[in-house]
């Protein structure tokens, strides 16, 4: 295993990298520094998102460019904006008390006038996505003529967002004499057919499988039903007390579902996807990686570039699309030698996708169960008591208020104090998880029955549980115009659709067609009602005593439902 004082890097480099935490060079560093400094020749290299690429390719820069010349001298493009900024952040980390470079990042939604600013002042590196270099270059307010180094950093991403043009329009205006390094994830024909064309004789590398996967991430799966995905994580979240993590979905439209879902049941967590706007963007990363936010829920894309400590679970709602993308999700955790856990939530008919990801990047997945609503309150209840234990209490200010409070509780035994303190603190926690169902799904032969059969099941059984109400009640279900309601009754009372349209109908003395879809949730539901029809629900239900339960009903929005956050 060489150092870094061995790849050939300077000593004012070493000294820095080892200030920041760096001990020994990756196996892509490896590799590359030394080829890139001393031979200064054209480089394509195969290796994955947290391998270490963006030193393999900003240390050698920065020994490379000329701190005493202001022009341009080295130009990364990278497909996000999350990722320019993170390696623009890196190189200005890595050259600091070595070399005055000025390292100026350009890419979309920031104001292109403060950036034009920026490159005016003199740029020896330019970290830019393709569509705002391109943007700047029609306005000539960067001039890249005497380019010496161009580096395109995920360019299979690049090519994956449609990029392919402007990378081939940016190489065409770049000098013919140049050093041109290009990363990838993976090698498609579209990556061979640009380095044919814009690179002379390129050597050419990649990082074995085995250094594919980081060690240090374990990695497990839980096979649930389709709609049970957004429980089941719940569950994991809550049963998993210090958490600090990123959950991803495939789409845009999913990750704002599932952030918003997760707002609306109390926890701190917020969305990042390429519909915001920059100033949104940063907002949210800043609040991410200051651990305002505990959960942050992101799109493959706009995940491109997160670079943040100390998360400790990746969480997969979705399976990627494409198998490689797994690995640049996962690696976002266990970074600088921690530990850390991936999870991802599969249906029965998505378990071969769990062998091809171990067979891709030579992991073993471990089958884990999503632990029940009763397993969740026991470990957030011994948690509660470990801290109870640990807390200190040499603090002099609550001293003079104790002899009161010992007074209070007098005629109360221990075990009934023990017992009222935790139900007091839990009970919100209890009365959401009071007959949770189990979210783990077993292998049955209806699991392999192909997705239309499985619509038509659900309508099916939908029209079942709705045979007592009649023919049209379907048709008032599918409405989905009126106003929404919370209650806090559910299957845990016993209560099924029926039931509780019911109960709703006799106590309120409204007609069944009032009533529209009903969502039956386990300690709690939501219906739907017609506006004219809300007050006198409102007004029947609210403190009415439904086998020894205080009923509370409210119009959704006016106040947070009980939510399962024990802490």
């Amino acid at each position: 295993m060489q150092t870094f004082e061995q790849l050939g890097l300077s000593a004012a480099l070493v000294k820095n990298l080892t200030q920041m935490g760096f001990v020994m060079p990756t196996p892509i560093q490896q590799k590359t520094i030394p080829f890139l400094i001393k031979e200064q020749k054209d480089l394509l290299a195969m290796a994955q998102t947290g391998t270490g690429k963006t030193a393999a390719f900003g240390l050698p820069l920065i020994e490379l460019c000329d701190a005493q010349s202001s022009s341009t001298q080295a130009l990364v493009l990278a497909p996000t904006r999350e990722l320019c900024v993170q390696i623009m952040n890196d190189l200005v980390k890595f050259s600091q008390g070595v070399k005055n470079l000025n390292i100026v990042a350009v890419y979309g939604g920031a104001s292109i006038s403060d950036q034009i600013r920026q490159l005016k002042r003199g740029a020896q590196i330019v970290v830019a996505t393709p569509g705002r270099l391109m943007d700047l270059m029609e306005r000539k307010a960067v001039n890249i003529v005497n380019l010496k180094f161009a580096v395109l950093d995920e360019a299979d991403e690049m090519l994956n967002m449609g990029f392919e043009e402007d990378i081939k329009t940016i190489l065409k205006d770049t000098p013919a004499e140049k050093n041109v390094w290009l990363f990838s994830a993976t090698m498609p024909a579209e990556i061979r057919r640009i380095a044919s064309k814009y690179m002379n004789k390129p050597m050419e590398l990649s990082v074995s499988k085995e250094n594919f996967s980081n060690v240090n991430i374990t990695h497990q799966f839980a096979v649930v039903a389709e709609r049970e995905r957004y429980a089941a994580l719940k569950r994991i979240i809550d049963y998993n007390l210090d958490i600090f993590g990123l959950v991803f979905c495939r789409t845009k439209a999913d990750t704002q579902s599932v952030a918003e879902k997760l707002i609306q049941d109390g926890y701190n967590a917020d969305a990042l996807h390429g519909d915001l706007s920059q100033q949104q963007r940063d907002k949210v990363m800043r609040s991410f990686r200051n651990k305002a936010l505990q959960i942050l829920v992101a799109t493959d894309v706009a995940a491109r570039g997160i670079d943040v400590d100390n998360i400790t679970h990746v969480l997969h709602l979705n399976l990627p699309d494409e198998m490689e993308f797994y690995t640049h999700r996962s690696g976002r955790t266990a970074r600088a030698g921690k530990l850390g856990t991936s999870i991802a939530l599969v249906t029965m008919k998505e378990a071969f996708k769990i062998k091809q990801i171990e067979k891709s990047i030579q992991v073993k997945f471990e089958r884990i169960k999503i632990p029940s609503g009763e397993e969740v309150c026991e470990r957030k209840v011994l948690h509660l008591v470990h801290r109870l234990r640990e807390v200190d209490t040499a603090d002099d200010a609550l001293q003079s208020m104790i002899p009161a409070v010992v007074e209070e509780l007098k005629d109360l035994s221990k075990e009934e104090i023990i017992t009222r303190f935790a139900y007091l603190e839990f009970n919100h926690l209890l009365d959401y998880y009071r007959g949770a169902p189990d979210l783990n799904q077993a292998e049955k032969r209806e699991d392999f029955r192909p997705k239309r059969f499985e619509r038509e099941d659900n309508f099916r059984s939908g029209d079942r549980e709705r045979g007592d109400r009649g023919g049209d009640r379907s048709r008032h279900e599918s409405a989905s115009t009126g106003t929404k309601l919370f209650i806090n009754l559910g299957k845990a009372d016993g209560l099924d659709k029926g039931k509780l349209l019911g109960l709703v109908c006799d106590r309120s003395r409204i007609k069944k067609y009032s009533i529209g879809r009903i969502e039956l949730k386990g300690v709690y539901s939501f219906l739907e009602v017609e506006p004219k029809a809300v007050d006198a629900v409102l007004k029947q239900l609210n403190g009415f005593d439904f086998k020894g339960r205080m009923i509370r009903i409210e119009v959704q929005g006016t106040e947070k439902r009980p939510a399962p956050r024990g802490r």
